[in-house]
């Protein structure tokens, strides 16, 4: 896996650069208003693919958000991609003003992982969690606890990188994807985990606590 120290996710780097060049070739050609809109395309380029240090709980217990972003479902629900018993599912929902980098709930070792591709609704609706394209990554904690992150692309969004393998062993909040360009993660927890998020909360990844595992 990549472990970034940077505060631009590498996988902006081509971006930024191939606008900035584009930038600087209508400067030097003195087409100043074919330049303004690639100075501005180049900046907010940066500014999407930035990648904030975050300060994440010690709590061994506690669920981070996967994502920045907005609440958008959380109750309870039957999926059998976590498996035949009930679990509860939190939405989070990213706009393009949203840090887009992907860090982990939980600290556990990978055990399965899928990609499945799909449509490209908006990632707001609840029914993007099936329809579509989606990464996804179920985690066994020391515990024995059970906790389903999946990444699900959204209007615009037409890349999800997820760097784990099965096998792999990640830390709370550490990073491990990112997906470009408007999206949104869905996480998956057992019943009986303590959620502590509502419905319309903001949430940081890697910072704000969603719940407690018991």
């Amino acid at each position: 896996m990549v472990k970034q120290r940077s505060p631009i996710a590498v996988e902006g780097y081509p971006f930024i650069a191939l606008f900035a060049f584009i930038t600087l070739i209508f400067a030097l050609l003195k087409w100043g208003i074919f330049a303004l809109p690639f100075l501005l395309l180049t900046l907010f380029t940066v500014y999407f693919f930035r990648d904030p240090e975050r300060c994440i709980p010690e709590d061994e217990h506690a669920v981070v958000a996967p994502a920045d972003g907005r609440i958008v479902f959380c109750g309870e629900v039957v999926d059998a991609r976590y498996g035949a018993e009930p679990t509860f599912k939190v939405s989070i929902f990213m706009s393009v003003f949203n840090v887009h980098v992907n860090r982990a709930p939980c600290s556990g070792t990978i055990i399965s992982k899928f990609y499945n591709p799909g449509d490209f609704l908006n990632a707001a609706l609840d029914k993007a969690s099936l329809t579509n394209e989606q990464s996804g990554l179920l985690m066994q904690t020391s515990t024995g606890s059970k906790v389903l992150f999946i990444q699900i692309a959204g209007l615009i969004a037409r890349r999800i990188i997820s760097y784990p393998n099965v096998g792999d062993f990640l830390a709370r909040g550490e990073r491990y994807g990112l997906i470009r360009f408007g999206s949104r993660v869905d996480i998956y927890l057992p019943q009986d985990a303590d959620v502590i998020v509502r419905l319309g909360d903001n949430v940081t990844a890697g910072e704000t606590v969603v719940g407690y595992l018991k």
